[in-house]
């Protein structure tokens, strides 16, 4: 769907929701396994536009590494003193070669004053519905954590400035994540697991985290569970 807008990718999302539950003869609650712009796409869905009917029954939204406040790094990337830059670093990496922020749709919406995140914002988070996160930490500063940036991960101040930080994934920062009472689980649980698998826990491997895949497997299965940390 290149070029869609969050908009367009939700009610697609719903869509096949819909066509799953006729399909297995299903209408109870189901929950929600998202990566980083995935879960503020499914978030779309559940608060705007099945804000007011709650047509849609969701249990519990798992977020990994989401940017839900909006991405410090796609509103950088559109900064003329620094864009250029970190684009360059996350080149064949994390964005392709020739990379244009300002051609891609999806980036402008993921920018924290876009019109989309707005919505969002303004929508609010859904009572009937558990929100949880995870999210990394490099938790040992060790360089390896997310070569590209040494570690650390971009973070925007109020200001509008930024500052590097080991509150991330290299990517995400968690002030892009949390979300007023939403549950929030920084893994690793034991910082030791950095030393042997210190570049696991980056955000570009986060959905293939052994310790991720174990504590998403605990929520669906104890729903009511606490999470392993939380700030």
């Amino acid at each position: 769907m290149t070029g869609s807008s969050v908009e367009e990718i939700a009610s697609c999302l719903q869509d096949y929701i819909t066509r799953m539950r006729g399909e297995y003869r299903y209408t109870g609650s189901i929950d929600l396994v998202c990566h980083s712009m995935g879960t503020c796409i499914a978030r779309y869905l559940l608060e705007v536009n099945d804000g007011n009917s709650r047509h849609e029954p969701v249990r519990q939204l798992i977020g990994i590494g989401p940017p839900n406040n909006g991405s410090a790094l796609a509103e950088l990337f559109n900064r003329p003193g620094i864009g250029p830059a970190i684009i360059e670093q996350l080149s064949g990496i994390f964005v392709p070669r020739g990379f244009d922020p300002a051609a891609d749709r999806i980036v402008q919406e993921f920018r924290p004053g876009s019109s989309t995140m707005e919505t969002l914002r303004k929508a609010g988070l859904r009572r009937d519905i558990s929100y949880r996160l995870i999210c990394a930490e490099n938790r040992t500063s060790t360089p390896h954590f997310f070569p590209s940036f040494g570690g650390m991960t971009y973070e925007l101040q109020e200001d509008g400035g930024w500052r590097m930080t080991c509150a991330g994934d290299g990517i995400v920062p968690h002030s892009d994540s949390v979300l007023p009472g939403a549950e929030l689980t920084i893994l690793p649980a034991d910082p030791a697991a950095l030393i042997t698998c210190r570049d696991q826990y980056c955000h570009i491997r986060l959905p293939r985290n052994p310790e991720v895949i174990e504590r998403i497997i605990y929520l669906l299965k104890n729903p009511g569970g606490s999470p392993v940390s939380q700030e």
